[in-house]
């Protein structure tokens, strides 16, 4: 097996008899977990003192393994990281990445984001709008700054990268005010509530992303109304799996009863999570979003939706999507991002990035009767970025709608903004007693789910 071979061997007969175990695929993805493990662990560490949640360390763990840094070494990047390995990698990776958006669904309630009150609604759409709508400024300055031929028409670019700008990570976001005691508070509970109800449009913009995107950023491909099928197609998937199949899964487990059901709930819940990642891959549409709206369709009565999420979470939160993160920075090269104008790109992203959602959030939260001290704390804290910001520029690269070099100044953006909220949130807020109220009881911290995304 080497690097312009056809196929790859699983597993080697052993160095005894001259075969180097490098260069066969299991061996290999073994070492190449481990490697990205323990450094990412290792940053994790490091980085604890500095209250900064463990999403940096492992970007900022993919990136020194990649092109950046040790990559650059050549006999590292063929021993430990050859190109022929990349598929299986991002394969493992994507995979954790569709398991955990199948618990994030099945963790969102709905029921909970209806309750949290008009205010918050209203701070996370002031949140999203400033910057997702400075995308069509931000395109044509990105073609001037980033001269690289670009194959994506200007729609999809804005697309994707608003919904970069835009959204905010709810588990991140949870972990900072876990690490700075906010959560239960009045403070928190409004900014967890704000967080949630932006979780919700960051879906609604990351589908249409993937829409407008249709196959690539090439030539289009099939009929002119393609983008147009793929909405609909993707509008009836969604109203089949929560108008019919969610009440048929309902009825199934209070047939079988608790017991029963609970049996069946891993081992389903997943086959049924992958089926329908590859029914929306078929659509047009990314499988994680198949994943994710599978998530929101399984019942939660009984017990049934909880029952899957603990026995898959543990594998997937402590293993398979940290993997995905640092493939992330292993594709992220920041040598691409060369000389003045492309830095000064990278410091405006930053500075959109971060004054859009903290004038929109600030102006709300205050004009509502927060403190003005706190509001500017929410909009810094409504800054952080994380999972959904990696997805959207994953699935921008993989479909050539954002170039390497846009791709490399977006990472850098989701890192510095989220790198920022912890101590600007620390010198903005103090824990003094306010009039603020929380909005909602419902919005709270999932374990272990909160601090690795």
């Amino acid at each position: 097996a080497n690097g312009s071979a056809v196929t790859v061997k699983m597993a080697s007969d052993g160095m005894w008899q001259g075969e180097n175990p490098l260069d066969f695929a299991l061996p290999l993805l073994a070492l190449q977990v481990a490697v990205i493990l323990v450094i990412t662990q290792g940053l994790a560490l490091a980085l604890k003192p500095l209250h900064q949640p463990r999403v940096v360390a492992e970007i900022l763990g993919g990136i020194l393994l990649g092109p950046s840094a040790l990559g650059r070494w050549g006999a590292f990047r063929r021993t430990l990281f050859p190109a022929w390995s990349a598929a299986a990698l991002d394969t493992v990776s994507g995979l954790g990445l569709l398991l955990f958006l199948f618990l994030v669904g099945l963790e969102l309630d709905f029921r909970s984001v209806r309750r949290v009150g008009p205010r918050s609604v209203a701070i996370a759409a002031a949140g999203i709008a400033p910057p997702f709508l400075a995308a069509a400024g931000l395109v044509p300055l990105l073609d001037v700054a980033v001269p690289a031929p670009r194959r994506a028409s200007f729609l999809p670019l804005c697309v994707f990268v608003g919904a970069a700008l835009s959204v905010t990570a709810l588990p991140v976001l949870a972990c900072i005010l876990k690490e700075l005691s906010l959560l239960g508070v009045p403070f928190g509970d409004t900014a967890m509530a704000a967080a949630a109800v932006n979780d919700v449009f960051a879906w609604v913009l990351l589908a249409l992303a993937l829409a407008v995107s249709g196959g690539g950023g090439g030539e289009p491909k099939g009929p002119p109304l393609a983008p147009v099928y793929i909405l609909a197609s993707g509008a009836a998937f969604v109203a089949f799996m929560l108008g019919a199949l969610r009440p048929l899964m309902a009825r199934l487990a209070r047939r079988l009863g608790p017991d029963r059901a609970g049996d069946l709930a891993c081992t389903g819940a997943v086959a049924c999570a992958l089926l329908a990642g590859a029914a929306t891959d078929a659509i047009g549409v990314h499988p994680v979003f198949g994943a994710f709206v599978f998530g929101l369709a399984m019942p939660r009565e009984g017990g049934l939706a909880e029952r899957a999420g603990e026995k898959v979470a543990p594998l997937v939160s402590g293993l398979m999507l940290p993997l995905y993160f640092a493939t992330s920075g292993l594709h992220t090269d920041i040598d691409n991002v060369r000389g003045v104008a492309a830095w000064g790109m990278v410091a405006l992203v930053v500075a959109v990035a971060i004054g859009g959602k903290f004038a929109g959030t600030f102006a709300v939260a205050a004009g509502t009767g927060m403190p003005r001290r706190e509001a500017a704390a929410l909009g810094v804290a409504m800054s952080a970025k994380g999972l959904v910001e990696l997805i959207v520029l994953n699935i921008g690269k993989e479909r050539k709608v954002l170039d390497d070099t846009t791709f490399a100044i977006f990472v850098i953006m989701a890192l510095t903004t989220t790198v920022l909220a912890t101590p600007f949130m620390t010198a903005l807020y103090r824990r003094t007693p306010t009039a603020t109220t929380p909005e909602s009881d419902d919005v709270e911290l999932k374990g272990g789910d909160a601090c690795p995304a």
